[in-house]
């Protein structure tokens, strides 16, 4: 005999804001809430980052989603869930909209795909609430519900590859005040438990990875491949401020979640993240600011790239490419319609490039105009027709290798190098 148990499934989503609060802190406050009435959810509760490119998105653009035993306790425990986020969620904030969703039917590969959808690409409110009515699903939805999008999504999401994060939370009185975590004891965590734990600390920019830049409840989280890793990895990191409390999140991080591969440049949207390949058009160039761009192209269209800032040495890397070289790029296409570069693998190098002639004095000889040969500047030699001259150069990158943008920079979904065999 086959036993049916029914769960009914939350999601919790856009209750924070740039000024502070945390959807998982929320999370983690209920799930305590709940257990001290008897309520104990499900398995490990759900960290689910969606699509790093929407317009509008919480800061770090993540949905939270548990489940619990659907039984006498349910309304005990909708009750707990509706009150607390409306007693934390930020709401005298213009862009926090919070959405809480309960779902008590089984994961169809329809809900999935809205799921995926929502990690990829562009879902509005007002597709979101009539899927969730056409599925019976109960939404709740605190000024203009935004959050509802990314809890049905939480809810469904299909983990097949995952990671988990510790995270640990700040006492109230600390909030905004700068984090004191012991910066020898995170490089000791790294140098022992990587890379069954990453992304715990940045050489290159002297940057505490698992400390947040915000004035968040989150004192510090460590991602991880395995529970015990993240257990190992907590005994080691050293904090000297108290904890108020930590919760483990299965997560959709660093698994490149939002990635969808296509074969056509045209077939690209602005606001969705891709993998593709293209051939590099032009040198790429740098400009104020210190942004590098350049454009790919294939048989069907072209794109311009961008690698910014903040990507810091990873733009050195960039301004390497050649015209000609093939190379398939990660990212998402933001405001500006520029494709946001990730990561990116070289396909084929272009090892030809093309030199004026020398002259017989022997210096190279310049343009003298468009088909009018060439001339020396130094002697006054000219050649009234020729073609530049093919050679063979060496080159700095080295094909079927991946590069990817530092640790600082890098969004919650990119799937660092490290992971790319999991």
């Amino acid at each position: 005999m086959v036993i049916i148990i029914n769960y009914l499934y939350v999601g919790i989503d856009d209750t924070d804001s740039n000024e502070g609060m945390c959807t998982s802190y929320l999370a983690s406050y209920i799930i305590n809430k709940l257990k001290e009435n008897d309520i104990k959810i499900v398995n490990y509760p759900r960290l689910i980052r969606l699509n790093p490119f929407a317009q509008f998105k919480t800061r770090g653009n993540g949905a939270i989603s548990f489940k619990i035993l659907n039984d006498n306790k349910t309304s005990l425990a909708k009750k707990i869930i509706l009150e607390e986020t409306k007693n934390f969620a930020m709401l005298d904030s213009e862009n926090t909209n919070p959405g809480v969703v309960f779902y008590n039917g089984q994961i169809t590969n329809e809900l999935v795909d809205y799921s995926i959808r929502a990690i990829n690409s562009i879902i509005t409110i007002e597709e979101a609430e009539k899927f969730a009515n056409r599925i019976c699903a109960e939404i709740h939805k605190f000024k203009n519900g935004r959050g509802i999008i990314g809890a049905l999504a939480a809810i469904a999401f299909p983990l097949k590859d995952f990671t988990y994060e510790l995270l640990t939370y700040r006492v109230k009185n600390n909030y905004g005040k700068k984090r004191k975590i012991n910066k020898g004891s995170v490089l000791k965590m790294d140098q022992e438990t990587y890379p069954d734990t990453f992304e715990n600390y940045d050489m290159s920019e002297d940057y505490i990875a698992i400390e947040p830049k915000t004035p968040c409840p989150v004192l510090y989280g460590i991602r991880s491949n395995t529970i015990d890793a993240l257990k190992k990895a907590e005994k080691i990191v050293k904090v000297d401020e108290d904890i108020y409390s930590a919760c483990i999140f299965k997560t959709n991080q660093h698994t490149d979640a939002h990635i969808q591969e296509v074969n056509n440049i045209a077939d690209l949207n602005q606001f969705s993240c891709y993998k593709f390949k293209g051939t590099v058009r032009k040198r790429p160039t740098i400009i104020e600011g210190g942004h590098v761009f350049f454009h790919l192209f294939d048989k069907t269209g072209e794109i311009e790239c961008g690698a910014y800032e903040p990507t810091k040495d990873f733009r050195k890397i960039i301004l390497k490419l050649h015209p000609g070289d093939i190379i398939e790029v990660y990212g998402g296409i933001g405001k500006h319609n520029t494709f946001n570069i990730e990561k990116f693998k070289v396909i084929k190098l272009n090892k030809i490039k093309y030199i004026n002639p020398k002259c017989e004095c022997g210096r190279t000889l310049s343009s003298a105009g468009k088909n009018k040969g060439f001339k020396c500047k130094k002697c006054g030699f000219k050649i009234k027709s020729g073609k530049k001259i093919a050679i063979d150069f060496k080159r700095d990158l080295e094909e079927n290798k991946l590069y990817e943008t530092p640790i600082s920079a890098r969004r919650h979904l990119a799937k660092p190098i490290c992971r790319m065999d999991i």
